[in-house]
């Protein structure tokens, strides 16, 4: 068999499996730049669905390559559009970039924080066990997010969410008596 498509192979080997082989080493450079062009945002993986929609097909390509051509680049054309939909249903997501953030409204830790001596910190952090102190150190004195918290500690970042959920009621609750004792 060879290489080239021509009218004679495809009748020729209308039945043979490398049939399907020369049908890709053919199109599949020029189905790639189609779709690259057309802007298909995964443009090597909807060219192997092109091709995957193609192989159960082969036999049933009339035309010649002329029609075999139009075939395949008409599968392209609707796989090209169905990414085109997914992309207008799909949000775009941008990444956060902190650097980027001009918010200048300052956090509820931040202003805690400026409110209360180091000191008064260290014995409201003392009272509470000692993960849950963990947590809030992490989180408020060294500033690391929920991830990096879950990181150090070994645990997942449901467990360290809750974990300072747990603290933060526990402190407010200790400010609550506080208050209440106090003259």
């Amino acid at each position: 068999m060879t290489d080239a498509l021509t009218d004679d192979v495809l009748r020729a080997s209308a039945r043979d499996p490398e049939l399907f082989s020369i049908v890709y080493r053919t199109y599949a450079s020029q189905v790639l730049g189609y779709l690259t062009a057309r802007g298909v945002e995964d443009a090597e993986a909807v060219m192997q669905e092109v091709f995957l929609a193609v192989l159960p097909r082969l036999q049933t390509v009339t035309g010649g390559v002329a029609g075999l051509r139009t075939f395949v680049f008409s599968v392209a054309h609707a796989r090209m559009v169905d990414d085109h939909r997914r992309q207008r249903r799909t949000p775009v997501e941008l990444p956060f970039e902190p650097d980027l953030d001009g918010r200048e409204e300052s956090s509820a830790e931040d202003e805690v924080l400026q409110r209360i001596s180091p000191r008064e910190v260290a014995d409201l952090l003392n009272e509470l066990p000692d993960e849950q102190r963990e947590v809030l150190s992490l989180r408020l004195v060294a500033a690391l997010t929920v991830d990096q918290v879950a990181v150090v500690m070994g645990k997942s970042a449901g467990a360290v969410k809750q974990l300072q959920r747990r603290a933060l009621i526990r402190l407010r609750e200790q400010s609550a008596v506080k208050e209440y004792v106090a003259p």
